[in-house]
C-alpha cells in the first residue's frame, strides 16, 4: 500500500530565471521571477530557497517546542550568496542561517535547532551540503 501524500503541489517554471514561476495547484499562486544579477522586479532562487528553509526549520522549531509544552518564540533568518564556482563554471549558493529561541540558553537552543534540523523536510534535502551552516544564536525579537 502506497502512502498518500499529506499535501500534493505542482511547481511550473517554463522560462527559466526571468518570467513567471506558478503553483499550478491547488493555488495557482504566479511569481514573477528575474535573475539577482538585474534590477528587474520579481523574485529569484535565492529568495524562494530562503523562504522555503526558513519556513520549514521555524515551524519545526515550534513543533519541537510545543511538544515539550513550551511556548517559546523562535526566529529563523538566512542570509544566502549566490556565488560563482572557483573554477569559473557554474554557481552554487552559500548559505548561513541563524536560528534562536526565545528564553533559552544557547545549548538549550542548540538542541532543539539540531533536532529541527533532522526532522525539517527542506533541511532532509540540503542535509551534508558543503555551503550550508546552521548557526544557534541569542534570540531578539524584531518585531518589537
Amino acid at each position: 500500500m502506497m502512502d498518500k501524500p499529506l499535501f500534493e503541489t505542482t511547481v511550473v517554471n517554463n522560462e527559466g530565471v526571468d518570467g513567471v514561476a506558478y503553483v499550478d495547484e491547488p493555488t495557482g499562486l504566479r511569481v514573477i521571477t528575474s535573475s539577482p544579477t538585474t534590477q528587474a522586479p520579481g523574485t529569484n532562487p535565492e529568495e524562494l530557497f530562503g523562504l522555503a528553509i526558513t519556513t520549514c526549520l521555524n515551524a519545526t522549531i515550534q513543533s519541537l517546542l510545543k511538544a515539550r509544552g513550551a511556548s517559546n518564540k523562535s526566529q529563523v533568518t538566512s542570509n544566502i550568496q549566490l556565488k560563482r564556482e572557483q573554477n569559473g563554471i557554474g554557481f552554487y549558493f552559500n548559505v548561513d542561517i541563524y536560528a534562536s529561541i526565545e528564553n533559552l540558553s544557547l545549548e538549550e537552543a542548540t538542541q532543539i535547532i539540531l533536532s529541527a534540523e533532522k526532522r525539517c523536510p527542506v533541511s532532509k534535502l540540503t542535509k551534508g551540503a558543503e555551503t550550508l551552516t546552521i548557526h544557534t544564536v541569542d534570540y531578539k525579537d524584531t518585531h518589537e
